[in-house]
């Protein structure tokens, strides 16, 4: 309840300094928008030259598209710590956070959260609901439950992969430039992995998961059969790698010295 207040405190300062900045908040808005437009293009320009990918229609891969964008909208908003090291190890602001009594990793989430990314899990429901009439399949009462665990789900792999990747920076002095090569890699859990060869499948269902922040979820709503089970995998694959991340970040903290001289 106390981090949650606090949370409550820290979106309300959010709020009032982006407003305070109206132009560069809707520039930030239309580009986000933009990049999401020109993914759907890409799409669309692929069935333009044929009708099956792989035996997945244009509708179906919209909507794992419009799913994968759902977590990852939230996973913006929340774990926001692409600037880590630059700003907390080289210029010491790491020293200040420990000094406080929030816990240290709550603090940076905090921080450096970002509300307007949610736009793209907005986007993300809107562009399913489109696909959703294509795909001849039945809604039923539980699937809103089992979206909200499985987006959870996805969310903690994501959480616990960037976590530990962050978290990296505690054990090195100089940026590793994993994150960029991550984010590149992530993409993949946009489309079916079954397009993929197999080695990249079994990379992306269980080294590095992506699969599990897109394909495997949706494939649930899609009522794939063959990939029921990955799919219901999901919160737990999110709670091992979020429970990893969080190890790998205990083990960094206490290995943290101070910025120095």
């Amino acid at each position: 309840m106390f981090t949650a207040s606090i949370f409550l405190d820290y979106l309300k300062t959010y709020m009032k300094t982006r407003l305070s900045y109206r132009s560069d908040f809707w520039v930030e808005v239309f580009s986000d928008l933009l990049f999401l437009a020109m993914n759907l293009i890409f799409i669309v320009v692929i069935f333009e030259h044929t009708q099956l990918l792989d035996g997945w229609t244009r509708e179906q891969i919209i909507f794992v598209y419009g799913y994968f964008m759902v977590p990852w909208g939230v996973f913006s908003a929340v774990f926001n710590l692409w600037g880590f090291t630059e700003k907390y190890i080289v210029k010491g602001e790491m020293d200040r956070v420990l000094t406080r009594p929030v816990h240290n990793l709550a603090q940076l989430l905090l921080e450096n959260m970002d509300p307007s990314a949610l736009l793209s899990a907005l986007i993300g429901v809107a562009i399913m609901g489109y696909a959703w009439p294509a795909l001849g399949v039945t809604l039923d009462w539980y699937d809103p439950l089992m979206f909200l665990l499985l987006v959870l789900g996805s969310v903690m792999i994501y959480g616990g992969i960037y976590i530990a990747l962050t978290a990296i920076s505690f054990f090195s002095d100089s940026p590793t430039g994993i994150l960029p090569l991550m984010w590149n890699i992530q993409s993949y859990g946009r489309y079916p992995i079954t397009i993929y060869n197999k080695i990249l499948q079994l990379v992306l269902t269980w080294a590095l998961p992506f699969a599990f922040v897109g394909f495997y979820p949706a494939a649930f709503f899609l009522e794939a059969e063959s990939l029921l089970g990955y799919a219901l995998l999901t919160p737990v694959v999110g709670a091992v790698f979020l429970a990893v991340g969080l190890l790998v970040w205990n083990k960094g903290i206490k290995k943290y010295r101070g910025a120095g001289s």
